[in-house]
């Protein structure tokens, strides 16, 4: 049985636009350097944020990538999708003969992480060897997937803003800000390697993630042994089977299976007002508060209905059943055993509503 592979293909000669197969045969004669450079033109935000390339150069262009076996399969496969043979064999035999199947290229980019006004140049690729003229650009198709990654951490970045925004106005400090937005994006993705990406994409901004396929590609590929953090959660199903009479139980279970620390516990399962004000609120308040003592905090998740308006009102009843304080700019506050964490629809968009419905 053949082994299995993360993606249709590892032959790097396969990896492009069919039309950049014959672009060897098209540039003017006596060419010998193309030079590229990769921008964003523009979009929702006036910056970008460059990230995702050492992704790609680890992945796909270091060490001798190019061998016989992947220059004949290239010109198989080729061969059958043109109808003719348009492939540039003599030039990838020539990078295997006099570079070792090295790819002759400089790439050149800002620092992965940097915030860059659109319209600027990212990166800069360039072929080393006049005679591999036609190299730089059939690596565009691979080297302009970095827009995934900056596309992620840039929408990540401007959702921090708006968070860091209603902090310095309503908080007493910025300490928690890396953690107010947590990523459950891997089952949202096409694939095991997007929810890498993107996972790791939005660790540049935050600290809090679900997403281990995150984690893996920032240790493999950035050198990060833990760039995210997570905590115990419940989700429905761990709920539900108790049934709806047995909710307090499934609650009570969560608080006793993890006597300390943070923990998150969906309540919406059946009706997330009276688990707020009955079950959390009364039946299992004393429960919660000693937990405190010991540095356990729960976090109660809403998961469904109109954010901006369960929010409110989930705070205003946990409020109502184990106090509040006020902060030194007046804002209400829990106490710190207990918070909120909104678990659906959370977008760019949404953000700003949800959370100036707080003030």
């Amino acid at each position: 049985m053949d082994p299995p592979v993360v993606c249709s293909t590892d032959n790097i000669l396969l990896i492009t636009d069919s039309y950049k197969v014959t672009h060897h045969r098209q540039y003017p004669p006596k060419t010998t350097v193309v030079f590229s450079y990769f921008e964003s033109r523009g979009g929702k935000f006036k910056e970008t944020v460059f990230f995702g390339l050492q992704y790609i150069i680890k992945r796909w262009l270091i060490g001798p990538v190019v061998s016989q076996e992947k220059i004949q399969e290239a010109k198989e496969v080729y061969q059958l999708h043109f109808g003719q043979d348009l492939f540039n064999k003599e030039g990838w035999e020539y990078i295997l003969k006099n570079h070792n199947g090295y790819l002759p290229l400089r790439i050149k980019a800002v620092p992965e992480g940097t915030v860059v006004p659109y319209k600027n140049a990212l990166m800069v690729v360039e072929n080393t060897d006049p005679k591999c003229y036609w190299l730089t650009n059939f690596f565009e198709t691979l080297l302009v997937q970095v827009w995934y990654p900056m596309t992620v951490s840039t929408n990540s970045r401007a959702m921090k803003e708006i968070i860091a925004q209603y902090l310095y106005d309503t908080a007493d400090n910025m300490e928690g800000l890396p953690f107010k937005l947590h990523d459950f994006g891997f089952r949202g993705v096409s694939s095991v390697e997007t929810a890498g990406i993107g996972g790791a994409a939005h660790l540049v901004n935050f600290r809090g993630t679900d997403t281990i396929a995150g984690l893996m590609m920032a240790r493999r590929y950035y050198g990060c042994e833990m760039a995210g953090f997570s905590i115990p959660a419940a989700e429905h199903s761990t709920i539900t089977t108790w049934g709806e009479k047995g909710e307090v139980e499934a609650f009570r279970n969560m608080l006793q299976q993890f006597p300390s620390g943070l923990i998150a516990c969906v309540s919406d399962s059946y009706d997330i007002f009276n688990a707020c004000a009955k079950v959390w609120g009364e039946e299992l308040k004393d429960m919660i508060i000693e937990r405190g003592k010991r540095n356990g905090i729960l976090v109660v998740r809403p998961d469904s209905g109109d954010p901006p308006t369960i929010v409110v009102k989930v705070l205003n009843i946990l409020g109502e059943k184990f106090g509040c304080d006020k902060n030194s700019k007046g804002f209400k506050m829990l106490p710190p055993y207990i918070r909120v964490i909104q678990g659906d629809g959370i977008s760019y968009e949404s953000l700003e509503g949800i959370l100036s419905q707080c003030f």
